[in-house]
């Protein structure tokens, strides 16, 4: 089926005026086919229109990115993914001893190595903010057993980052420019904030408390010692560029080999299972986030920075490969959910999974089973029965990035006995929250990340 560029354009404009997204970037390509739509405003101060050629953060969709680094120097010989990092960083530590001396690549990859993941501290801007970043990684503890669940971890990208600079001799930056921006024709993108100067760049939105329009974030983008995990910048075509390189076995668009073809398979290979199925992917491969979408494979990897989000998914079996970019407003996973809803089905026949509900029949819960406070790094949950039979979860941020947000408090309704349905009081999708027990610790599941019970 030939892209109706008219209709696409018409589509991405229409559903995120819907949505109150400040501007958005969509690219997609179906085959040799490609279309690029945008719509809204880069800057709610300027009011300076989106265009097909202005850069997005695209937050963690950076750590495929990194991933593919990895995987290079896997193909090169200078890495085994099953060899314990410590081993090529003879200073790294975490705080637990048996972790330090056996974590590997592969768990940090597949956010199976069960360290805290969401340490996020301004090291500077020199060099050597990596080096600094995961010298502070000493205090980290674990969240979960390590390799037995899968945790979301933006610390382990940061390590993974510091491994790659370690063994190129060159800082992360150089080596994502070197090896994959330039040989894949990516002029715009890059990872510094004086980079995306160069080009017409979107800057964040937030919807604060209180208030239903969406200013300017006070900060652009996070520091550079989370490049890794969440840094690269690009316009959405971009993100098709790099797509391509995963669907044609690594080869760059000259046809120079830039990822060996075992690489680009292992990367789409299930690692771990992730407990919540629902809102990303049943499995994490070695960066990528693998999912089923009613029969159909898809890989793929959300991002979400300050005031930014992107959405990145490829269905390989149907030639597919869709690309967005949004800079803020109250509902950019609105915007992907309804949009890529209709490009799949419309281009491959294919139905995007639903959000899960809350059950229609009664649900016999017992609340000691889920009340308690959840913690880990820079995050604290509480969950409490506020009335017979009625569950809140409220979330306290501590993140130094929370750009002044308050606690975030969540109603909850079960789905089944041990998945509950979280979403905001005043509105909102649900998203599951899955309590389970490993080893007589109960743990909380929400948003990718896996937290430990702390006081019940």
């Amino acid at each position: 089926m030939t892209l109706d560029a008219a209709h696409w354009q018409d589509r991405l404009a229409t559903l995120a005026d819907k949505h109150g997204v400040v501007g958005a970037g969509l690219a997609v390509q179906h085959g040799d086919d490609v279309v690029e739509a945008a719509a809204g405003v880069l800057n709610r101060r300027s009011g300076q229109p989106a265009t097909p050629d202005a850069v997005f953060q695209i937050g963690s969709i950076t750590k495929v990115w990194t991933a593919t680094l990895v995987m290079q120097l896997v193909d090169d010989g200078l890495l085994d993914l099953d060899t314990p990092v410590v081993e090529y960083l003879p200073s790294f530590r975490v705080a637990d001893p048996t972790v330090t001396a056996t974590v590997t690549a592969r768990q940090l990859l597949s956010h199976s190595s069960g360290i805290d993941g969401d340490l996020f501290l301004d090291t500077g801007r020199g060099e050597d903010a990596l080096e600094k970043y995961v010298a502070a990684m000493a205090d980290l503890t674990q969240v979960v057993p390590q390799g037995r669940v899968m945790s979301y971890g933006n610390s382990g990208y940061s390590l993974l980052g510091h491994l790659v600079a370690t063994l190129r001799g060159a800082s992360w930056e150089t080596v994502v420019r070197e090896r994959l921006l330039t040989p894949l024709g990516l002029d715009s993108a890059g990872t510094l904030p004086e980079e995306a100067l160069l080009h017409a760049a979107a800057t964040g939105h937030l919807v604060l408390p209180g208030s239903d329009e969406p200013v300017v974030t006070p900060q652009w983008g996070i520091y550079r010692s989370c490049g890794p995990a969440g840094l690269i910048h690009s316009t959405a075509r971009a993100q098709l560029a790099f797509a391509q390189l995963h669907l044609s076995g690594g080869l760059a668009p000259d046809g120079t080999r830039l990822l060996s073809t075992a690489s680009v398979g292992a990367m789409q290979e299930a690692q771990i299972e992730v407990p919540d199925r629902w809102l990303l992917g049943g499995h994490w491969g070695l960066g990528w986030i693998l999912s089923d979408w009613n029969g159909a494979r898809v890989f793929g990897h959300d991002g979400a920075t300050l005031g930014q989000g992107a959405f990145l998914r490829v269905l390989p079996d149907n030639g597919l490969v869709l690309s967005l970019v949004t800079n803020g407003g109250a509902g950019a996973r609105d915007l992907y959910e309804d949009l890529f809803g209709e490009l799949v089905e419309q281009l491959a026949g294919v139905t995007l999974p639903a959000r899960p509900e809350p059950a229609t029949q009664p649900v016999e819960l017992d609340p000691s089973r889920f009340v308690g406070t959840y913690a880990r790094e820079g995050v604290e949950m509480l969950v409490e029965e506020v009335e017979p039979g009625r569950l809140q979860l409220t979330m306290t941020n501590l993140s130094p990035l929370t750009m002044g947000q308050p606690p975030q408090v969540l109603a909850l309704e079960a789905l089944d006995e041990s998945v509950l349905l979280a979403k905001p009081a005043e509105a909102g999708s649900w998203t599951p929250a899955v309590f389970f027990e490993l080893d007589g610790q109960r743990y909380l599941h929400l948003g990718a990340r896996t937290t430990p019970l702390r006081r019940g």
